[in-house]
């Protein structure tokens, strides 16, 4: 903490100042902060469980320890990898070379996606459908570009253009790499830009994306295809391993409509240099140094990064990334206690509690709309650390020298056991994250709240800890989760998960002019120079934070340390409270990586979620005392109150 400041002119110092002081970026990281340091101790932990499985002499054929073991172990063999250099890609280049047409081009799209090679032109996935939450559909969706963001094609401030030479130097590098001579890289390079801005051109903006009706377009198939002459998605669809579905879900069909045209106004020979450099960027991470070395050359450009990250740890978030409910369960075994898992289920129940109660108590809601929100809130379902039903990943073949094709077997087995959910009943016991993972997540067609073993460490969550520090951290965390039920996307799903309105159309107003003053309130935060907090993609984290912090107190007041006045340390419980919450966010961020998150993540920076709930809560300001005059200070008739 830094006392010397003010807690009402600038909480995140108060709270943080002499760790920020004191822990600036590592080299190796693009941020750090208290979910940087948990996930370095998380990786340092997997690394121990890679190297044991790997050394294990006795572990048997097809057991948990020799599948993982020998994952890693083929991952961390450098040697071999660079003795190969591009010779894995090079069937994939040849064959490429070797279209003579759009239909050819098609084929390839979706042959590269099937065997797990790369993922062209467009976004495709099996999920359920948001009207209809006990079927899965194929879904659609914009794609076909590299940058993190449509914006980083359309704008041409200094920032966007740097991004972009950077990019097309990397494009240019790997075709050198693979054997064309600097001209045609450098043409390629121009002919990829223009072709993926094309795409871009496109897409729909992320805000707009976040609209689950606007993203929600339903179509017969063949309907479908009637929009894009020059695709047909029946037989389009067979290639890529689909039949028997009549039906697909498509969230920008404008995207579809212009990349149709793209397909004929674009020389085949462009989108041939297209498809190889799909095969290339995708493939690069995993071929010999000269490939990583470039690929991390982007990369610093985009965020930052001083040097590259060790090897042990990009592949030990490999095998998580791939094989991640094997090693969860080596990880689990080892590193989550039982008791861990009953402190959170408590907490859980206590969080559900508190918003029942909150729900109750709102001056702007009707009792009819009340009656379906509660409803919605007691279906929830939690899921703390791992899955009751592990992934056994059957079929996936893994040799201990192969590492490239270790990594495409992987691509393809998750490609067809995704499509394998179609016509099959929804699996409820599915997770979208791995054990080890340092996050959590709600799903709205799930309607479930979900946190990975990962997560529930110190400073989230210590079960020696005091209650003012558990509701503080993880508290907050569960209460965010579930809010996520009730921001302004998660909202608009009944208590089955199916995107239905169950508001009235007065109580509907009410909450959206709530959420508008709230944006409103985040548009004003600087993050550099002339970057803003963009308060319309982060509103539904912002309505998460300010939802969960206020049902975290309510039910951290329902424990014994609530309801004393008993300092540790000095602090009161209320103050450790809002404390507890304030060391979660705290780090420190490159500014390359800052103007990036800006852009690309729907969540505030850390100093802004530090500070943007706790303005809004009167128990924040009677806590440290803020009065008027302080920087902080909002009049009690303008903060902000939804959840």
């Amino acid at each position: 903490m830094d006392l010397s400041v003010k807690p009402g002119d600038d909480f995140y110092t108060y709270a943080n100042g002499a760790w920020l002081k004191a822990n600036p970026v590592p080299a190796k990281e693009t941020r750090w902060g208290s979910f940087n340091e948990l996930r370095d101790f998380n990786i340092k932990a997997v690394r121990t469980i890679l190297n044991d499985a790997a050394a294990a002499k006795n572990a048997k054929a097809g057991s948990v320890e020799k599948r993982v073991g020998d994952f890693y172990a083929a991952a961390m063999d450098s040697a071999a990898i660079d003795k190969l250099g591009y010779t894995p890609i090079k069937g994939d280049l040849e064959r490429i070379k070797g279209i003579k047409d759009v239909n050819g081009i098609l084929n390839e799209v979706a042959y590269l996606r099937t065997t797990g090679a790369a993922s062209p032109m467009f976004g495709f996935y099996v999920g359920q459908d948001r009207k209809n939450v006990e079927n899965m559909v194929p879904q659609l969706s914009q794609g076909g570009t590299t940058l993190p963001d449509r914006d980083y094609y359309l704008k041409n401030d200094a920032r966007s253009t740097k991004i972009q030479e950077a990019y097309k130097t990397y494009i240019t590098k790997l075709f050198t790499l693979t054997g064309a001579d600097k001209a045609t890289a450098e043409k390629n390079a121009e002919t990829i830009f223009n072709l993926e801005k094309k795409m871009a051109e496109a897409q729909m903006a992320r805000v707009e994306m976040r609209d689950p009706y606007k993203t929600y377009n339903k179509f017969a198939v063949a309907d479908f295809s009637k929009t894009t002459p020059n695709m047909d998605w029946k037989v389009l669809m067979a290639k890529m391993k689909v039949t028997g579905q009549d039906t697909v879900l498509v969230s920008s069909p404008k995207f579809f409509t212009e990349l149709n045209s793209l397909l004929t106004s674009t020389p085949v020979a462009d989108w041939k240099t297209y498809l190889q450099w799909n095969v290339m960027k995708s493939a690069a991470p995993y071929l010999s140094s000269d490939f990583v070395n470039a690929n991390f050359a982007y990369t610093q450009a985009l965020t930052g990064q001083k040097v590259q990250t060790p090897r042990w740890q990009r592949m030990s978030s490999l095998t998580d990334g791939t094989i991640g409910e094997l090693l969860g369960q080596l990880y689990v075994a080892k590193h989550f206690k039982p008791e861990a898992k009953a402190r959170m289920d408590e907490m859980i129940a206590n969080l559900i509690k508190a918003y029942e109660i909150r729900i109750k108590g709102l001056d702007w809601m009707s009792a009819e709309t009340k009656e379906k929100a509660l409803a919605k809130l007691h279906a929830f379902r939690p899921k703390v650390g791992y899955p009751n039903k592990w992934e056994t990943y059957e079929g996936l073949a893994i040799s201990r020298d192969a590492f490239f094709q270790n990594v495409r077997n992987s691509g393809e087995w998750g490609y067809n056991k995704m499509v394998s959910q179609l016509g099959k009943p929804v699996d409820r016991e599915r997770w979208g994250m791995t054990p080890p993972t340092v996050n959590a997540y709600y799903s709205p067609v799930m309607n479930e709240i979900v946190f990975p073993a990962g997560i529930l460490q110190f400073p989230f969550f210590d079960p020696n800890a005091d209650d003012a520090v558990n509701y503080g951290g993880i508290g907050a965390v569960i209460g965010h989760e579930i809010s996520h039920g009730f921001d302004d996307s998660g909202s608009q799903y009944d208590k089955d998960g199916t995107l239905r309105n169950w508001w009235t159309a007065e109580d509907l107003a009410k909450f959206k002019e709530k959420a508008a003053a709230l944006s409103k309130q985040y548009d004003a935060y600087t993050v550099l120079d002339t970057i803003h907090v963009n308060g319309k993609l982060t509103l539904g984290e912002n309505i998460g934070d300010l939802g969960g912090l206020n049902a975290a107190y309510e039910a951290f007041k329902m424990t014994k340390q609530g309801k004393s006045k008993k300092k540790i340390d000095g602090f009161t419980p209320d103050q450790r409270f809002f404390l507890s919450w304030a060391q979660v966010w705290r780090a420190n961020t490159l500014p390359e990586t800052a103007a990036q998150l800006i852009v690309t993540d729907p969540h505030s920076p850390g100093q802004y979620r530090t500070i943007g709930a706790p303005v809004n809560m009167d128990a924040w300001y009677k806590a440290f005392n803020v009065k008027p005059g302080d920087k902080l200070y909002i009049k009690p008739e303008d903060r902000n109150r939804i959840w």
